[in-house]
Order: structure tokens, then C-alpha cells, then sequence
């Protein structure tokens, strides 16, 4: 049997556990630069709130219910979501990280699974403060599809599909377009062709499935059946980009503070290939103008470099998307959005050394090692690139930013005795 475990409202979550006077409160979490919302309470929810909703439109909305809003605080959201997978690496035989608010547990050799399901939710909640639902099934997909039922209609948060009548009653009253994987576009094509509900999949000719929805749409049906088609990930595929990007809260024009954005960008990437164990082989950068400014002629161009051999080191990586910018770079634009992606990612066991280069590969692995040890001891950027720069005048908008208050000593709460 499969369990798929699900933060509930997770960013919204995060923002009550060291705030406990928001429960029951409506609260919407915004995105980069307080733009949109990508989070809402069930409290936000059922006062018509929408997903993707620009936030300047929902002012009125937010003053009249009173409502809590909060800038995206990654660093809050990504520390504790590690704090609960790994209650959950600890309480099941195995587990596949699917996002940073789910996971799918395989409970092969569990016998007692509704039992253990409320005990893993009850201890979850109890020591990180995030509420989450369980939905239990044999394959990825039904859990999935369980899950939505432990999330909506159980007080106990936990729904377990094992019996065939259970799965049958369930997929009956479950519409195709609330399936994993099926998009809205999918949804309409199956709903012209007579599939309403995730039953009558079940019930299609398998030909019809594999000739209009591909193998996926196939493995999707018998997932459905209760045929395992997706196995457990123990561990993430290795990605082939990694992209670091912002837009920024103001329009920038000068050409130093988008070197120092750039820069930035481009030593996170690294930083991030350093934390995956892999190497890039290439550097792109791109720069855009404000697209919401019809006056201003549109200018977003990019530039890619191919690394002479593949590497992770932040003052290399971070040369060359500045050698890049300065090709693409015009005075006459002003650019609202910057980003740096390293591609052509491979593992750093299968580097190739340049017979054409005197630099020390060692020397410079020893000192981003050094970097990043200090940086995680006391925080970070602590070390960093000059040109990154200090004051940071084209960093993101972020008016209504909770404290980080598990991953900065001046944020952790004191409590007064």
C-alpha cells in the first residue's frame, strides 16, 4: 500500500506555527515581489479568494475580513518542511520526497495502516505545528485521489481505499479533471468524448487510452485499477537546469546593481549544484524588460556560454554570466527581470579535467567547501562575492515578511518566563 501525506495550506501553515493567534484567521501568502497569492487558509478560501489573484485587487477584500497577509518566506517554509519529512523518513519503511509539502510513503509490511496513519499525522502535527492529511491506497495515483478525500471530508484526516467497493464508490463521485496529471485541457477533451468521472476511465476501452492519451494516460488507468505503474523515487532524478531568477521591485537600470543581481543569481546556482554533488557545462543569462509597460519598447534577449569543462565553482560560474550579461547588456532599457540558468548538469564523480587549463580544480572545490561550511554554521551569505554586492537596492519586495524564525538567531522566539 501506498500513502501519499500532504501539508494542508502548507505556506499558510507555516505562517501559524510560531503565530498560534492566527488560528482560525483567514491568510493569504503572496508571491515574489507581494504580487500574487499562492497560498490561502481554508478561512481565505471560503471568503472567494482565488488562487494567482493579484494582490493590489484584493486590498479592498483583505481591509473588510481583516484579513493576514505575508510576504513568501522560503526559508521558513523549506526548514520546516525538512522538519517533516524527516519525521516521516523516520516513521515508514520508505519514502519518495515528492514536493516540499507531499510525500509518498510506501507501508509494505504495515498492518494496522488507518492506525498508523493517524499515529504518523497526530505526531507530525504535534511536533512541527503543521496539520497534514493521509490518503492510503494501492498505487501513486488512487493515494493521490484518496488524499483529496482525507483533505475535504475527513475530520480525522486520514482516508484509507483498500476494499475494490471503497475505490469503485470513490472514483465514481471523483470527476476527471480532479485526477493527478489531468490538466484542464485534457479534462475538456475527456468530458467531449463521455469521461466524466475517474469511473468511467476505469470502464474505457484500453486502446481508445493509449491512442488518445499516450502510455502516461495508460499507466494512469491502471493505476486506477490498482495496478502500481510508478514506483517509489527513493532518489530525485537529477535535474538537467537550474534556474535562478527574480523580478525585481523596482525597475533597474543602472548596469552595476544588475551585475550585482546577476551575480547573485549565478553564485545560488552553484550553490545549489554544490548541494546536489553535480557539475554544469553551461551558463545562460537573461534579462527582460517590464512587459506590463506598453510605452517601452520590449528588450529580452540572452546569452549562453559553453564552460570548457563542467564545474560548480560560484567565482567561475559567476564570471561567466557576467562576461554573458555584458554582451546583452543596453543602457538605453530599464529591465524589471533577471535570471542565470546552469544546464548540461552532470554528476561531479564523471568531471573531466582540461588538458589546456593551469588552474587547480582542488584549490577551488577547497575554498567553495570552506565558503559553504561558514555560510551554514552562521548564515547565509555570510561569505560571498564582492560583486554581489551590499546594498541590494533591485532585491525583491517584501513588505510583509515574517521573521525567519528557525534559520536566523536574531528571529528565534523568546519566551518570557
Amino acid at each position: 500500500m501506498i500513502a501519499l501525506v500532504d501539508c494542508n495550506n502548507f505556506y499558510a501553515s507555516c505562517e501559524r506555527v510560531f503565530q498560534p493567534q492566527l488560528e482560525n484567521k483567514p491568510i493569504v501568502v503572496l508571491s515574489n515581489n507581494d504580487g500574487c497569492i499562492i497560498a490561502r487558509s481554508n478561512e481565505a478560501k471560503s471568503l472567494g479568494i482565488k488562487m494567482g489573484a493579484p494582490a493590489f485587487k484584493m486590498k479592498s477584500l483583505f481591509d473588510l475580513h481583516k484579513v493576514h497577509v505575508f510576504s513568501s518566506n522560503f526559508a521558513l517554509y523549506g526548514d520546516l518542511s525538512k522538519r517533516v519529512m524527516q519525521i516521516l523518513n523516520e516513521g515508514s519503511p520508505a519514502i519518495e520526497v515528492y514536493s516540499i509539502d507531499e510525500a509518498f510513503l510506501d507501508l509494505k509490511g504495515v498492518m494496522k495502516l488507518n492506525q498508523f496513519s493517524v499515529d504518523l499525522r497526530t505526531r507530525v502535527g504535534k511536533w512541527t505545528g503543521i496539520p497534514v492529511s493521509i490518503g492510503v491506497a494501492p498505487t501513486k495515483t488512487l493515494a493521490k485521489v484518496a488524499n483529496r478525500i482525507a483533505k475535504k471530508y475527513r475530520k480525522d484526516g486520514v482516508f484509507l481505499m483498500k476494499k475494490n467497493t471503497t475505490i469503485n464508490h470513490v472514483l465514481k463521485h471523483t470527476l476527471v479533471s480532479d485526477l493527478w496529471g489531468i490538466g484542464r485541457q485534457y479534462a475538456r477533451f475527456l468530458a467531449d468524448n463521455g469521461f466524466e468521472t475517474a469511473f468511467d476511465l476505469v470502464n474505457a476501452n484500453e486502446s481508445w487510452i493509449k491512442r488518445n492519451m499516450s502510455v502516461n494516460g495508460l499507466r494512469m488507468v491502471k493505476e486506477l485499477k490498482g495496478m502500481p505503474c510508478y514506483a517509489l523515487e527513493h532518489q530525485p532524478p537529477r535535474k538537467k537546469n537550474i534556474c535562478t531568477s527574480r523580478s525585481f521591485a523596482m525597475d533597474v537600470v543602472n548596469h552595476e546593481e544588475l551585475k550585482e543581481a546577476v551575480a547573485s543569481y549565478a553564485s545560488t546556482c552553484a550553490l545549489k549544484l554544490r548541494k546536489e554533488k553535480s557539475l554544469a557545462a553551461s551558463v545562460l543569462v537573461f534579462i527582460k524588460t517590464n512587459p506590463f509597460k506598453n510605452s517601452q519598447y520590449q528588450y529580452n534577449p540572452y546569452q549562453k556560454v559553453i564552460l570548457d569543462v563542467p564545474l560548480n565553482d560560484s567565482m567561475e560560474i559567476t564570471k561567466q554570466a557576467l562576461m554573458a550579461l555584458k554582451k546583452i547588456y543596453k543602457k538605453e532599457f530599464s529591465y524589471k527581470k533577471a535570471g542565470v540558468i546552469v544546464g548540461d548538469i552532470v554528476p561531479d564523480s564523471s568531471k573531466q579535467l582540461s588538458l589546456f587549463s593551469n588552474k587547480d580544480p582542488f584549490k577551488t572545490r577547497n575554498v567553495m567547501c570552506a565558503v559553504d561550511y561558514i555560510n551554514e554554521k552562521m548564515g547565509r551569505n555570510k561569505v560571498r562575492l564582492a560583486v554581489q554586492g551590499f546594498d541590494r537596492k533591485w532585491r525583491l519586495k517584501q513588505e510583509k515578511l515574517s521573521p525567519c524564525y528557525t534559520t536566523r538567531f536574531k528571529d528565534v522566539l523568546q519566551v518570557k518566563i
